[in-house]
């Protein structure tokens, strides 16, 4: 079964962060990404530009800057595929996003079984 793993954090965070610090936390998200993928979980997985670079779409109205004002930014996510929930959250509570925010794991509909077709 598929998840996705919703990384939200205070992307401001890490404007204040030295770099020697900054270096080590990169290193946690490497070390974190290897893991996935010598695990056999990681199907894919980007980090996302600030909220200052979105754009929202609703309706027919499009709106410069994230949906909605929050605490708490989306700044990444992966996508993974692991036998069962618990080794969803497994790999949710390893990911170092945790540290500083939260991980939110959602399953992924699998559109084959509906009989609809994927989005391409």
């Amino acid at each position: 079964m598929q998840y996705t793993l919703l990384i939200y954090g205070d992307e401001t965070a890490q404007d204040s962060v030295p770099p020697e610090q900054a270096d080590a936390v990169m290193a946690e998200w490497g070390a974190y990404d290897r893991w996935l993928t010598e695990k056999g979980f990681k199907r894919a997985g980007e980090a996302l530009q600030p909220t200052g670079q979105a754009t929202t779409v609703r309706g027919t109205a499009t709106v410069d800057g994230p949906f909605a004002e929050t605490k708490e930014q989306l700044g990444g996510f992966y996508l993974i595929e692991c036998d069962d929930l618990d080794q969803a959250l497994e790999a949710a509570k390893q990911c170092p996003g945790a540290k500083y925010g939260a991980i939110e794991v959602r399953p992924v509909i699998d559109l084959s079984e509906t009989g609809m077709a994927a989005p391409s």
